[in-house]
């Protein structure tokens, strides 16, 4: 048994390591899971750290909780208007979309390489969905944005469509087992995994709004501890009844996320670093597990299945379940592109080896190629794929200021930060020239790394970030002023209320 403080210390270094490693992956455009599970690998017990690791249960558990962290953050910053118009097409992705992923898969892997058709689908199953966090990395880093609404509808079947692809490795790792499985008993499990997991949820996810605005705790440092016990106990609770504890912790997330509570802000930032520091660990730890002089024998079939996965699972997967969605056939194309494979999929490649199967361990190393093969050959080139299929819409514009105001309970005024985007309405109009309603002050304009004092006669400028004070009745009106385009002659406040011209 090795010191606790030793493991302690190659933990951290393995953390550091894996931190420093991010622009690596920044500049070539490489999600970074491919790096994080790289540095696993070289410190297992086939690479020069020799550190001895093979408990599959704690691997699993490992992934589990990160992953309830990784969603709970995507599910914080989902904004629901964002997602709402593509709502039906992500339900479909996520649900029809990985059926068929599994079922073409399952079909190729059957008669090309011969293996029972039970098995060949359970392969289909485990990678048949795919991971927001490698596909936004990628993204991120290129500073891609996409046109329409494709991001907001790979977010949402990226953070919904785990609960699917764990129904069906259960279901088919219960039927190797020979247990008793009928149709109706799979039905009612597919209800119960996806009905009763958004149920408790969405009902979640309110109490918490409610709570977090109840709950007056001395100490500002209280609210993170109680969300993440809150993120914990919703999946436990949702698991604990059968349900789907995954989409659990996500719509809770979500709903949560698009609601007004006391520390927002400081919340979504906090998860934020909390999800990547659950990603880190968790491919370290993923990586720990494999042992990379075992996954040659998995190099011919995993680059196989890796090509049929890309240009004909994903593809069916994608163009049937959208075959009556208003997206565009090149949007349609790029949507089939981005299906990088990440956490789950190696996740739920533990499943047949904690079940005792006997084709379990190559399962996990064939899945285990497949993902890394799916990151390298998808991940670098999204940007060039959204640019080929003419869905980028140019560089992402972030926002930079260090200034936020405390959430408080008491006050109806808020701090609104935002970017004027390319091509606005407003780019080139003083601030005089602004129809902004009642209770409503422009208080900083952040432009080329430097703070701009604003008067009335302050111009905006394209990619201008810039803070309002305004009456939270008011935000969204606000934020269609700013983010209106030049199709229109001249700006007309929404709410049609009278002028109220601010001037610092």
């Amino acid at each position: 048994m090795l010191p606790f403080e030793y493991i302690l210390l190659v933990l951290s270094v393995l953390i550091l390591i894996s931190i420093t490693l991010t622009k690596i992956s920044e500049n070539l455009g490489l999600p970074a899971l491919i790096l994080f599970l790289v540095v696993g690998m070289l410190a297992g017990s086939d690479g020069p750290g020799k550190i001895h690791f093979d408990n599959v249960y704690i691997a699993q558990y490992v992934g589990i909780v990160a992953l309830i962290f990784i969603l709970f953050s995507g599910g914080l910053e989902t904004r629901w208007r964002d997602v709402k118009p593509v709502m039906w097409t992500a339900f479909t992705l996520s649900t029809l979309g990985v059926v068929l992923t599994t079922a073409a898969l399952g079909v190729f892997v059957h008669y090309f390489f011969g293996l029972p058709v039970l098995e060949s689908l359970l392969i289909g199953a485990i990678i048949s969905s795919t991971d927001a966090a490698a596909v936004f990395s990628v993204l991120r880093a290129k500073g891609t944005r996409l046109k329409g609404k494709i991001k907001p509808l790979l977010e949402l079947e990226s953070g919904s469509n785990d609960p699917a692809a764990i129904i069906l490795t259960i279901i088919l790792i219960q039927l190797l087992q020979a247990e008793e499985v009928t149709v109706f008993k799979i039905i009612f499990f597919l209800l119960q995994q996806l009905i009763l997991g958004a149920a408790i949820g969405f009902g979640a996810g309110k109490l918490l709004s409610i709570a977090f605005n109840k709950f007056k705790f001395s100490y500002p440092s209280l609210y993170p501890v109680f969300a993440i016990a809150s993120a914990i106990f919703v999946y436990a609770v949702a698991a604990s009844l059968g349900a789907s504890g995954i989409l659990a912790v996500y719509i809770a997330a979500v709903i949560l996320g698009n609601s007004e509570f006391i520390q927002k802000k400081s919340l979504i930032r906090f998860f934020d670093g909390l999800a990547l520091l659950g990603q880190i660990v968790m491919f370290l730890t993923l990586g720990l597990l494999v042992y990379p002089t075992q996954l040659y024998a998995v190099i011919g079939p995993g680059l196989v299945l890796s090509a049929v996965l890309i240009f004909f699972a994903r593809p069916i997967g994608v163009f049937i379940s959208m075959m009556f969605s208003k997206f565009k056939l090149n949007e349609k194309m790029f949507i089939s592109w981005v299906g990088l494979r990440g956490a789950v999929p190696v996740i739920l490649a533990t499943f047949p080896l904690t079940a005792g199967l006997e084709i379990g361990p190559y399962i996990f190393n064939l899945i285990f190629f497949i993902t890394l093969t799916s990151a390298l050959v998808q991940g670098w080139s999204i940007p060039l794929m959204a640019k080929l299929f003419g869905v980028r819409g140019g560089k992402e514009l972030k926002t930079h200021i260090p200034i936020e105001m405390t959430d408080a309970e008491k006050t109806n005024n808020d701090l609104l930060d935002l970017i004027i985007p390319q091509h606005s309405a407003v780019a080139g109009k003083s601030l005089a020239e602004l129809s902004l309603p009642p209770e409503s002050l422009i208080t900083v304009i952040y432009r080329d790394n430097d703070y701009v004092v604003p008067s009335g006669g302050s111009i905006l400028e394209e990619g201008d970030t810039i803070l309002v004070l305004v009456n939270k009745d008011n935000i969204e009106i606000v934020r269609k002023i700013f983010t209106q385009l030049k199709s229109t002659d001249k700006i007309v406040n929404p709410a049609k209320r009278t002028v109220n011209i601010k001037k610092i």
